[in-house]
C-alpha cells in the first residue's frame, strides 16, 4: 500500500462540485470487500455513494505514478462505449496508446502477434468488463491502474481510482483530469490553462434516440456483483514501493 495521506493536499484538481455534478460518486447497490473503505455512505434507494476527496486525491496520486513512465509505454483499455472516447481523447493528450473494443488475447504476451505490445503502464477503464486483459497482465510487469466501482474487485490491480466508471460525464471528467495532470507532471504544460482540450472532448457524445441511464438506474447495477471476499483486497504491487 502506499504510505501517503490521500487528503493531505488541500488544492483540489477541480472544484469538488463537479465530481457530484458529473455522478462521479454514484456507485452501484452492490460492494466488495475491496471497495469498502471508499464509500462514503448508502442512499435510501441502495445505491452506495463514493467519496469525492478521495477521488480526487487518487485521480492526483494516479497522474504522479503514471508521469513516471515514458508516454508511448502507457496504455489505456476500454470496452464499454461509454468509456471508449474518454480513453481515445486521454491517449491521443499525453501521446500513449489506446485498446477500445474488444482485446485480442496476446496483444501484450506473444510476439508473434499481429498487434505485438510490451506495455510499460495500463490504465483499466473497468476491471469487470476489461477482465481478459488483466488475465493477460498478470503475464507481465506492468502496472495496473484501474478505475473502479463499488462492485469491482482489486485483484490484480496496483493503484485504484474509486470513481463511477459506469458514467458517460464522469469518465470524460476523470480522464480529463488524469491527462492534464499528467501533463504537468512532466512539465509539458506549467498549469492548468495550458491544457487545451476541455471536457467536453473527452466526453461519448450520445446518438439520436439513445438514452442516458439515470442515477437511480444505477448504470447497470442490476449486473452480477463480481464475488465477495471474507475480507479487502489491498492493491496490489505498491505494497512493495511505499517511496509514493
Amino acid at each position: 500500500m502506499i504510505s501517503m495521506d490521500e487528503k493531505s493536499d488541500s488544492k483540489h484538481l477541480v472544484e469538488l462540485d463537479e465530481y457530484l455534478k458529473t455522478g462521479s460518486h454514484i456507485g452501484t447497490k452492490f460492494k466488495t470487500g475491496d471497495m469498502k473503505r471508499y464509500i462514503f455512505k448508502q442512499r435510501k434507494d441502495g445505491l452506495r455513494v463514493l467519496d469525492v476527496e478521495t477521488i480526487d486525491a487518487r485521480l492526483k496520486m494516479a497522474a504522479k505514478f503514471l508521469a513516471r513512465f515514458d508516454s508511448p509505454g502507457i496504455v489505456v483499455v476500454a470496452r464499454k462505449t461509454y468509456g471508449q472516447e474518454p480513453a481515445k481523447q486521454f491517449a491521443e493528450a499525453i501521446g500513449g496508446k489506446a485498446i477500445l473494443g474488444r482485446f485480442i488475447p496476446g496483444t501484450f504476451t506473444n510476439p508473434k502477434a499481429k498487434k505485438f505490445f510490451e506495455p510499460k503502464a495500463i490504465i483499466v477503464t473497468d476491471p469487470e468488463t476489461d477482465r481478459q486483459i488483466l488475465k493477460e497482465v498478470e503475464k507481465t510487469k506492468a502496472p495496473v491502474v484501474a478505475m473502479c466501482s463499488t462492485n469491482n474487485s482489486l485483484a490484480t490491480i496496483d493503484l485504484v481510482i474509486p470513481i463511477n466508471n459506469k458514467g458517460r460525464k464522469s469518465m470524460a471528467l476523470a480522464y480529463f483530469l488524469l491527462a492534464r495532470e499528467i501533463l504537468k507532471e512532466k512539465g509539458i504544460i506549467k498549469k492548468d490553462e495550458d491544457f487545451k482540450k476541455k471536457v467536453e472532448d473527452f466526453e461519448y457524445q450520445l446518438k439520436e434516440g439513445q438514452r442516458e441511464p439515470s442515477y437511480n438506474e444505477g448504470y447497470g447495477h442490476k449486473r452480477k456483483p463480481e464475488p465477495r471476499r471474507d475480507g479487502p483486497r489491498r492493491e496490489r504491487s505498491f505494497r512493495r514501493n511505499d517511496s509514493f
